[in-house]
């Protein structure tokens, strides 16, 4: 059984025509995990809004403060590259509750899960958002497995093509946490350096350079993510799953399949047997939903 936390609130953020993080992504993605042969053997679960008090570990109020009065005035940019309607305050709220429900059925019931949620959140700093972004998701699911779940050990694993600058800023700071990613290079943001390691050595970027296949990112993985994570021994494995790295992303140059974040899947699994997986980015409507149907079938 896997838990598939999910909303069609999460339509309701919308980006305006062209833009690539549109309610789609989200939709097809449950087009093709419903018609999936093993579609009965997912639970889906309705999302919770996270609170003020919890984004306030993360986050500055004056920007969560900021972000409600721009929808509420009924939308705006919070970057050129960051549209935010009406709604999406409240949806950016939902979206970061389905991290923390993901949290609660992995540490409380030892089932795996995936946070199919939109807006994505690992560019997302402590008073920016950026990037798609507006809240970090994956940071704020990390510091709600140490301060409510009380876990001592908390790892975030980034496998979109992007590096999450956001993630790694709220957690390379806290001995709790470690974050891992693996990105193009060059490509937005433009962070995510080998020499930027953490205050505890705590952080592990693995840059790669465009065209590299899904067995370079499993290569990289048995060599260097997979020894970082056992050394630090997390108690919940978190992954930030973005799709773009897929050969048919239009907003990177990487060269992998769906199959190929199967392999990831199964690698993780076998550092943690219950994962707790989010969707980042992924903005080809059709490599995204089968590289998230592949990822759930591995977690099965």
């Amino acid at each position: 059984m896997v838990a598939i936390v999910y909303s069609e609130i999460f339509l309701k953020h919308l980006t305006g025509r062209g833009h690539a993080e549109r309610p789609d992504r989200v939709r097809f993605c449950v087009k093709a995990l419903q018609s999936a042969p093993f579609a009965a053997q997912l639970v889906w679960l309705p999302p919770r809004e996270a609170t003020i008090e919890e984004l306030s570990w993360i986050h500055r109020p004056d920007y969560i403060r900021e972000v409600a009065a721009l929808c509420a005035q009924g939308g705006g940019r919070l970057d050129e590259d960051t549209p935010v309607s009406a709604d999406s305050y409240d949806v950016a709220l939902l979206a970061a509750g389905a991290w923390l429900v993901g949290v609660d059925q992995v540490v409380d019931q030892g089932i795996s899960t995936f946070a199919l949620a939109r807006p994505p959140g690992h560019h997302a700093r402590p008073a920016d958002g950026m990037g798609f972004c507006i809240f970090s998701n994956a940071a704020l699911a990390a510091h709600y497995a140490a301060r409510v779940k009380g876990l001592e050990r908390v790892a975030v694993f980034d496998w979109d093509v992007h590096h999450g600058n956001g993630t790694q800023e709220i957690l390379e700071t806290d001995p709790r946490f470690a974050y891992c990613s693996m990105h193009q290079s060059p490509c937005y943001p433009g962070t995510g350096m080998v020499e930027q390691t953490g205050r505890y050595h705590n952080v592990l970027n693995i840059p790669l350079p465009p065209g590299r296949t899904g067995l370079d990112y499993c290569e990289a993985f048995d060599r260097q993510v997979a020894p970082f994570l056992k050394n630090f021994d997390p108690q919940l494995l978190i992954i930030s799953a973005g799709f773009d790295a897929n050969r048919a992303d239009p907003l990177a140059s990487m060269a992998l399949t769906p199959m190929d974040y199967r392999d990831l899947t199964i690698r993780c699994l076998a550092l943690q047997p219950a994962l707790m997986v989010g969707l980042e980015g992924g903005y080809d409507l059709a490599a995204t939903s089968q590289s998230v149907l592949q990822v759930t079938e591995a977690l099965l």
